[in-house]
């Protein structure tokens, strides 16, 4: 039987009288990728945030590999980058993933990162430099760089394709796709249907709130008669004109 790596079960959450997250049931098997998709504001942040149980929900029940995700251990089966990563800008990148390592408990190799870094188009020579000098995209794939090599089973990314430039996506594209043939499990949120299209299982879109979709991105173009995964979702959410 596969193992489930996240449940999410009847979770509500509201701000005043506005529901942001209305009855969400979802579930992510070991292994499996899936893509959270939705207009801005239609409450993907904050339903990742409330997995982390970085806010509080209502009502509902959500679990990380069996375990509650109130309690802090389960949080050790992930690897999490937010939307806006921004590492400390007094560390250099060689300072940041050694503190990162020693956090994750894991060794930190000289070409593990090296690798990491070619997989990820980042010049090995930014580790020497401190992070107040990074763009955008570099910052990014540092973020990146860390989640991967903290070895957790789950990764959990808000819009991990932000900043990083088409080269750089097509990289890190192909990265995960090699780690899906080691059993990871990765959950994410993203607005690029393209990248939901070539690497996931199942595309997850949330409206107002609400799920309206589940399923894999070839259903969701069968349910919603359309020859590709754009017109689909936006017939899913009826936005098509």
């Amino acid at each position: 039987m596969t193992k489930i790596g996240l449940k999410v079960e009847q979770v509500n959450q509201r701000y005043a009288s506005n529901a942001v997250l209305d009855n969400i049931n979802l579930t992510v098997y070991e292994g499996e990728y899936v893509g959270l998709v939705g207009v801005n504001g239609a409450g993907k942040t904050t339903l990742i945030k409330a997995i982390l149980d970085f806010v509080s929900i209502d009502s509902g029940n959500i679990e990380i590999f069996g375990k509650s995700h109130r309690e802090t251990s389960s949080r050790e089966s992930l690897s999490f980058l937010p939307e806006k990563f921004i590492p400390p800008y007094y560390l250099t990148g060689k300072d940041f993933l050694s503190y990162m390592a020693e956090l994750n408990q894991v060794e930190l190799e000289g070409a593990a990162i090296e690798e990491l870094f070619q997989v990820l188009d980042l010049d090995i020579t930014a580790l020497k430099k401190s992070v107040r000098q990074y763009s955008k995209g570099m910052s990014q794939k540092l973020g990146l760089a860390s989640c991967f090599l903290s070895q957790r089973p789950m990764l959990l990314f808000d819009e991990p394709m932000s900043g990083l430039d088409p080269k750089a996506r097509a990289y890190l594209k192909r990265h995960l796709v090699s780690l899906k043939e080691t059993g990871k499990t990765l959950f994410f949120s993203t607005h690029l249907l393209a990248d939901v299209e070539s690497i996931c299982d199942r595309i997850i879109v949330l409206h107002g709130g609400k799920i309206c979709f589940n399923g894999s991105p070839s259903q969701c173009c069968e349910e919603f008669n359309a020859n590709d995964l754009e017109n689909a979702y936006l017939n899913c959410i009826g936005a098509n004109v």
